[in-house]
């Protein structure tokens, strides 16, 4: 009995084509499905059009609907695909490996850098990658990009031309396609905690700051005054903040004291945070930010979002910050 596959189409380069105002998303799946039947094989697939829009304008409220829409439908499919495209395709995976933590089937996000309608395109070969990741009966959110198949809360756009756009960040890939065909390695999918039960709620209140030398603390009131309940910081080298002269540190101390969750990563894409080395990072552990270690920016910021949406208490966003929810952190900190 063949495999069935829902593939969901939100927009993105995939699916663009040029307009006076530039390229832009215009295709329907109808549009598509001669190329998806092409790459499909074997695979019974489903096809439907959920949004067609530049990934640039894709919200946390559309998380929030696509997330309801693939848990509605899960028990139908072997699997399901999503055509996104790759500005934000990283927060998307990242915000859907939390809000369908421990989900029954595949859910593979996919995108391109030049549209299906282009010879020369990497969106069929994206788009066989994801359709066969989702028949493989592995459970999990993840990417399929440039023939590999990466966690999806672990992945980050690092090249803004290339097809090989993504990296899976200290982490290895979840499965790899060459000559041998698809190479699973089963040992790196994260095993299932529990069953599923779609957790769909977020914060829109959470901003993320990047640290730069000369950074003023009033952008840490500003947040507070505009009534932000999150910030995520992407600190120097493995967390280091500064205390002196404008002292950042004393300031977040402030905001966390009046309710405010700040948790505090590395703007180095690779290795991860240590904040108990240097004074810097210390004082920081000590006024009661939470540590993204290795997280990536897209699932720091997201699980931050999503635990906000869950609750308000102090010590149940600590625990499920630490935590290790889908993957995205490591798990013996």
């Amino acid at each position: 009995m063949s495999k069935k596959i829902l593939i969901i189409n939100t927009g993105g380069t995939l699916s663009s084509v040029m307009k006076e105002s530039g390229l832009k998303p215009g295709l329907s799946i109808n549009d598509m499905q001669k190329e998806l039947r092409i790459v499909s094989g074997d695979i019974d697939i489903e096809i439907e059009d959920f949004c067609s829009l530049d990934s640039a304008n894709i919200f946390p409220e559309d998380w929030s609907a696509l997330a309801k829409r693939i848990s509605d439908v899960r028990n139908g499919y072997d699997g399901i695909v999503v055509i996104h495209g790759t500005d934000t395709l990283a927060y998307t995976s990242s915000m859907l490996s939390f809000m369908l933590r421990n989900i029954n089937i595949p859910v593979v996000i996919t995108g391109s850098q030049l549209s299906i309608t282009n010879p020369v395109a990497d969106a069929m070969e994206n788009c066989r990658c994801a359709i066969h990741m989702a028949a493989s009966k592995i459970p999990g959110v993840f990417v399929a990009f440039n023939r590999k198949v990466m966690l999806g809360c672990r992945v980050s756009k690092v090249r803004s031309l290339s097809f090989d756009a993504f990296d899976s960040i200290n982490y290895p890939n979840i499965a790899e396609i060459s000559s041998l065909g698809m190479r699973i390695d089963k040992e790196a999918v994260p095993e299932r905690s529990g069953i599923f039960k779609p957790a769909i709620a977020y914060s829109d209140k959470v901003c993320m700051i990047k640290m730069f030398p000369g950074i003023h603390r009033d952008v840490l009131e500003f947040l507070a005054e505009r009534g932000y309940k999150g910030l995520y910081i992407e600190a120097y080298g493995i967390g280091g903040m500064p205390f002196l002269k404008h002292d950042f540190i004393g300031t977040l101390e402030t905001l966390i004291k009046g309710g405010m969750t700040v948790a505090v990563g590395t703007q180095c894409i690779y290795e991860g945070s240590k904040m108990d080395v240097y004074e810097t990072g210390k004082r920081a552990l000590e006024i009661g930010v939470l540590e993204a270690h290795d997280m990536t920016c897209e699932a720091a910021l997201t699980k931050l979002m999503w635990i906000l949406g869950m609750t308000s208490d102090s010590s149940e966003i600590r625990d499920y910050y630490a935590m290790n929810v889908a993957g995205e952190v490591r798990s013996n900190l």
